[in-house]
């Protein structure tokens, strides 16, 4: 009999928690709609003798993300107002833990290290809204991945 994955396996992406880590201060971060971070390899062409293609050689890595969060904090406001008046930017810690409780896999937990805000939404009005949101970017210097997913229970 072939197997499978089991529904109740896929994460739900309710399920999970996310916390700012700024000046030894942790954040839980309620306030979060959706976010998503990502690593893109940088590449060099690299042209040899006896081959027509072009070959590719890694020679880095950026990180980039994006949140989209309901606008009920002021921290990011007070963090790009900071850098505006003062010059002093701010990097700080994001750890994101994905965990379903009716999932088999367990937990996966990561770390952004050196999160920088690119841009913040500093003031906001929106008629149709029935709930004001803001996207924000930023990038990252470093991750770490804790906590990773079990393999998952298999059914039949």
């Amino acid at each position: 009999m072939p197997e499978f994955l089991r529904a109740q396996d896929t994460i739900s992406g309710q399920e999970g928690r996310a916390y700012l880590t700024l000046d030894n201060r942790n954040y839980e971060m309620f306030y979060i709609k959706t976010l998503e971070a990502s690593i893109e390899k940088n590449k060099s062409e690299v042209k040899t003798l006896g081959r027509r293609g072009v070959q590719h050689k890694t020679i880095g890595w950026t990180g980039s993300g994006t949140m989209t969060i309901y606008y009920v904090t002021s921290m990011f406001r007070q963090l790009m107002y900071d850098y505006v008046k003062s010059g002093r930017d701010a990097y700080f810690d994001i750890t994101v833990t994905n965990e379903d409780p009716n999932s088999s896999i367990g937990a996966q937990t990561v770390t952004l290290k050196g999160v920088n805000l690119d841009s913040v939404v500093m003031a906001s009005l929106d008629t149709e809204s029935e709930a004001l949101e803001e996207e924000v970017s930023f990038t990252f210097e470093d991750v770490d991945l804790g906590q990773t997913f079990q393999e998952p229970v298999l059914g039949s």
